[in-house]
């Protein structure tokens, strides 16, 4: 029965583009982005360079998928995606080139970490935050929250369950979230929060499929939530939790910022309900549409920041 859930709610939405193309009849500014998909942690395989020996794992992942369909999407709604893993390219002239950056990352990007690609300097990391701030766009997906973990997010054990607050990176606090950790993949349920945001129109209420679903924490006051993790009936120690946030907007300066945790499977990318998430997150995000995101952490999310415990190791370890 989860299995037909999910492919039903993944199935459900037509693809966003002809909405947001042919709006009014005119065609959309033409916006350009950068996807940056260096892996200085874990590397994920729908960021991995195709063109490199890969054996696709449980699942049948397909190395380097993000990269056809952020293409197929870009060729279809007037974005130009520039798809790049290297950090020292990051300073304040090259970023002055794109209308956003689109982060799908892993790691403390200042070192040259799991895929040896170049890190970006301490300053590189200071021009994005000041890009944003100044009126840039950003977009992360999935292991964009982890990504500069804060100091105790650093550590995969006991303080990592724990708030950073205040010390938490400067990054995590443009972001809007940190990873703590994730639990088996599973099939959960998500509440949509604001369905007149560009791309939520049509997911479905209650929409639920599998994913390798984040559980996160630091959520700033002003987060407006869009979509809502309900933990009711998960699985594992990570989502022992109140319901919280999944997908959300807020601004960071002048800059528009968006977050979803989901883009880990393949059949999430090629869905069509992920598809309309992040295209409506990218066209916000860019300034190609405007929406409302009066902060409702609060309303909608009220216990986010009630965090799960982490649970006790095992005997001898």
């Amino acid at each position: 029965m989860k299995s037909r859930i999910a492919s039903l709610a993944l199935a459900f939405l037509v693809p966003v583009s002809l909405a947001l193309a042919h709006a009014g009849g005119a065609p959309v500014p033409s916006k350009r982005v950068l996807v940056f998909t260096k892996s200085s942690g874990y590397e994920h395989s729908v960021i991995k360079d195709p063109s490199k020996p890969y054996t696709p794992g449980p699942g049948s992942e397909v190395a380097g998928l993000a990269f056809k369909v952020l293409a197929d999407l870009g060729a279809k709604n007037n974005i130009e995606f520039v798809f790049s893993k290297d950090g020292s390219l990051f300073n304040p002239a090259y970023l002055a080139q794109f209308d956003a950056y689109f982060f799908i990352t892993t790691g403390d990007l200042t070192e040259v970490g799991t895929d040896g690609n170049p890190a970006m300097s301490p300053a590189g990391k200071q021009a994005l935050l000041d890009a944003v701030a100044s009126g840039k766009g950003f977009i992360g997906a999935h292991c964009a929250s982890d990504t500069f973990h804060s100091p105790g997010g650093k550590d995969i054990n006991a303080r990592r369950w724990l708030a950073d607050g205040d010390d938490a990176d400067p990054y995590i606090k443009m972001l809007g979230g940190e990873f703590i950790i994730h639990g088996s993949q599973q099939v959960s349920r998500l509440t949509v929060a604001d369905p007149k945001f560009p791309g939520m129109g049509g997911v479905p209420a209650g929409a639920a499929f599998k994913e390798e679903w984040y559980s996160l924490k630091d959520f700033p006051k002003d987060l407006h939530v869009l979509l809502v993790q309900e933990t009711s009936g998960m699985e594992g120690a990570p989502y022992a939790r109140p319901s919280y946030p999944s997908t959300w907007a807020h601004l960071y300066g002048k800059g528009r910022v968006f977050y979803t945790n989901m883009g880990h499977r393949d059949d999430v990318w090629n869905s069509s309900l992920f598809q309309s998430v992040i295209l409506g997150g990218i066209s916000w995000a860019s300034g190609r549409v405007d929406a409302d995101v009066t902060p409702n952490l609060d309303q909608v999310t009220p216990q986010a920041n009630v965090l799960p415990v982490r649970p006790a190791p095992a005997a001898g370890k």
